[in-house]
């Protein structure tokens, strides 16, 4: 019986490699590229990335040590595929590449040209072969070529006007210096750094063609005499088309749009700094195309400059009128086993020139009704908001704003009706406070009042009396003034509304109340348990941090695959006037961009058991972590698939209930993570994501201890699943 055991584990084992081949797909006389190799002879320092983009042919992406799952799962649908389960498979895969010879020696010149231009002269390069089971290893031997290393630097430019002088107060920032290494490189770098800087005073139309360099390397062995030289004249041109290099001022600025739009002209001479009278300046003209653009009011921003006399240029800035106002329609949904059903739609109206002068007026409507059919648990939520934004910041003039963002005013308000089976509550909150960003990569809202009054009435008796007896939950669960401020910090390296190429982004969010209140501390009435008090209602007093790091990798045919990764970490601390975190600052998991495996606000505290008190999940926490992972595929159309798993909880820091607790024991804490797997379909219609993902639960540490691992049979049984739709990507 041992002797039968070994040979099935032996078939399943060859089984288990022949499905994962990577090669399977392939024709006999195809061989499938496994690496690129570049070994440098004569310098071990040298970074081969820099030269690895020249090969023309690169091979699969990895997502970790060499290890591509998409690359077998396409493999698994063999040579000859038209239709049925093969056809999934390669549009769910990933193809590997198949090898082409001639490419190699493509790769070679590539190479060797890009050494040149990085300044090691006559390198070498040959390449060796190797293949081993249908996987071919191109190595790529490089001998670098000869440096030079830049001896004397000289000058030679026109004496006319004040050009001379404006060049030679800039040498010191040239980035060329002496012993630095010659390469064509750095010279283009430096007539590109040199004329952007030219351009700033006054020199319009001024370009790095305008840049000659000459260097003799023969007078000194390794060493280049190099001499930068500027003409009249660009390298396009000869000497018959020499011209004065002059200085230019701004003549007339006129500034033009629909007439069907009205708009203060005010604002647009606030918004430019494009002066008449003024030197020419290029900063001036990037920064009112920035200003003007960030309005949103205009769909193109032209700015154009035209010399009209030997020192003189007219400035134009064209606009174009966009959609001034609309509406936008969101809707979430979900369900699960159990049969409760959430619904959440949104309406907004926007007007981005409700005063005339690019200011942006926000209404918003929204609901989120939670219900089970043939049921009477329910529960309702109806909501509206106010937002305004003005093109400045109000209490300073626009000259203290030299650069392209002008911080925004922003002033909000909204209503909050919440009718659950445990209680009635209402929301009222309002904030002021300023956002804008800098160089379009760090953005940031800084909200120096935010204020929320929490009202709840009709307490369920039963939720009343659980109450009573918890005092944690009492304090969460009680009117408070919520009196504060808050900052919001975001970095992306792309800021494209869906960029095409990989990209990460940070988001930080700090909110702290409280503290202003407590300086009245001893004018205050205090309440039964000694908090004190405004209108008989305690305030409440606590931080709130949350931090998201987040990362997208794209790779495949024109980027079209994805992998997709976020964590997430926040934490909140009552403390002063308040014992625990207001009920809606404190953090929950599950629901459509978060564990989607669970309902909205199912998972967690910790260890804990579903509170019954709720007819309706409301499980929260002082703290959360959550790690998330998406790959993203096409499929066909406008249809993508996405493959997820999700992992992380929520905890308390403060109460009795060990259970719900965060506890830095790392066995405690790695059996309190919630985990979940799924299937999603995506579909891009260009202009709106729409999404649908079906999550299922693999560990569950609500259940029972020897119960909180689930397979496959349990997946779709009584509380195994969710499934969400939603607009956007999760992350």
């Amino acid at each position: 019986m041992k002797r039968v055991l070994q040979i099935v584990m032996v078939i399943c084992m060859a089984s288990l490699v022949y499905a994962c081949s990577t090669t399977r797909a392939l024709s006999v006389d195809e061989y499938r590229l496994a690496k690129n190799n570049i070994k440098v002879t004569n310098d071990i320092h040298f970074n081969t990335n820099l030269i690895r983009p020249y090969i023309t042919q690169q091979p699969n992406s990895y997502i970790a040590f060499g290890w591509n799952p998409f690359i077998s799962i396409y493999n698994w649908s063999g040579q000859e595929v038209s239709k049925g389960i093969g056809k999934m498979f390669r549009k769910i895969g990933v193809a590997p590449v198949v090898y082409e010879s001639d490419q190699v020696e493509v790769s070679e010149q590539n190479i060797v040209k890009h050494l040149d231009y990085l300044g090691y002269y006559d390198s070498k390069v040959t390449s060796n072969v190797s293949v081993n089971k249908k996987k071919v290893t191109v190595d790529y031997i490089v001998t670098l070529g000869r440096r030079y290393k830049v001896g004397k630097l000289t000058y030679a430019v026109p004496e006319t006007g004040n050009f001379a002088k404006d060049f030679f107060s800039d040498t010191v920032n040239v980035g060329i210096k002496t012993g630095s290494f010659l390469s064509e490189a750095a010279l283009e770098k430096e007539s590109e750094r040199s004329s952007a800087y030219l351009r700033t005073l006054g020199y319009f139309g001024f370009t790095k063609n305008y840049y000659f360099f000459q260097a003799d390397t023969l007078s000194e062995p390794g060493i280049a005499a190099l001499e930068m030289r500027i003409t009249g004249y660009t390298r396009n041109e000869s000497s018959s088309n020499a011209h004065p290099i002059r200085q230019y001022y701004v003549n007339d600025v006129n500034i033009a749009h629909s007439k069907s739009l009205i708009f203060h002209s005010r604002v647009l001479r606030n918004l430019n700094t494009i002066k008449p009278g003024e030197l020419y300046n290029e900063k001036n003209v990037n920064t009112t195309y920035s200003r003007l653009s960030s309005l949103r009011t205009f769909s193109s921003v032209t700015v154009s400059m035209t010399p009209v006399d030997t020192n003189k240029v007219d400035c134009f800035i064209n606009l174009s009128q966009s959609p001034i106002q609309g509406f936008k329609a969101n809707m979430e949904g979900s369900s699960n086993s159990t049969g409760l059903i959430g619904i959440s739609p949104k309406l907004s109206y926007f007007n981005r020139n409700i005063f005339r002068g690019g200011e942006w007026l926000n209404v918003s409507f929204m609901g989120n009704f939670q219900f089970k059919p043939n049921s009477i648990t329910r529960s309702n939520e109806v909501g509206a908001s106010f937002g305004l934004s003005f093109p400045k910041f109000l209490g300073l003039p626009y000259r203290y704003f030299k650069g392209p963002s002008i911080p925004r005013t922003e002033v909000n308000a909204s209503y909050n009706f919440q009718n659950r089976p445990e209680y009635t509550r209402n929301i009222i909150s309002t904030s002021y406070g300023y956002n804008g960003n800098i160089h379009n990569k760090i953005f940031y809202q800084a909200y120096p009042l935010q204020v929320n009054i929490v009202r709840l009435f009709d307490l369920d008796p039963a939720f009343y009396k659980t109450l009573s007896s918890n005092p944690f939950m009492r304090n969460a669960y009680q009117n408070h003034f919520d009196i504060g401020s808050g900052l919001t910090l975001y970095y992306t390296s792309n800021s494209d509304v869906n960029p095409s190429t990989s990209y990460h982004y940070y988001r930080l969010q700090l909110d702290v109340s409280g503290n202003i209140l407590s300086l009245f501390n001893p004018s205050l009435q205090q309440d039964s348990t000694g908090a004190r008090t405004i209108w008989n209602t305690p305030y409440a007093q606590y931080v709130r941090s949350e931090l998201i790091t987040a990362r997208t990798l794209r790779f495949g045919k024109d980027n079209k695959f994805a992998l997709s990764m976020r964590f997430l970490a926040g934490v909140g601390y009552a403390y002063g006037n308040s014992t625990a975190v207001p009920f809606e600052k404190q953090f929950y998991s599950g629901g459509a961009n978060g564990l989607r495996g669970w309902q909205a606000r199912a998972v967690g505290p910790g260890l804990s058991a579903r509170d019954t008190t709720f007819s309706i999940p409301s499980q929260t926490g002082d703290m959360k972590l959550e790690a998330n992972l998406e790959y993203r595929f096409p499929l066909f159309w406008k249809l993508n698939g996405a493959i997820f798993a999700d992992a992380g909880n929520v905890w308390m820091l403060k109460g009795d209930n060990e259970e719900a607790k965060f506890h830095w024991n790392m066995n405690d804490f790695k059996s309190s993570i919630a985990g979940d797997w799924g299937l999603g379909l995506r579909m891009d219609l260009n202009f709106i994501l729409l999404r649908i993902d079906t999550g299922f639960k693999v560990h569950d540490p609500s259940r029972a201890e020897g119960q909180t691992w689930l397979g496959p049979k349990d997946w779709f049984k009584n509380n195994g699943f969710a499934v969400h739709f939603g607009v956007g990507y999760p992350f």
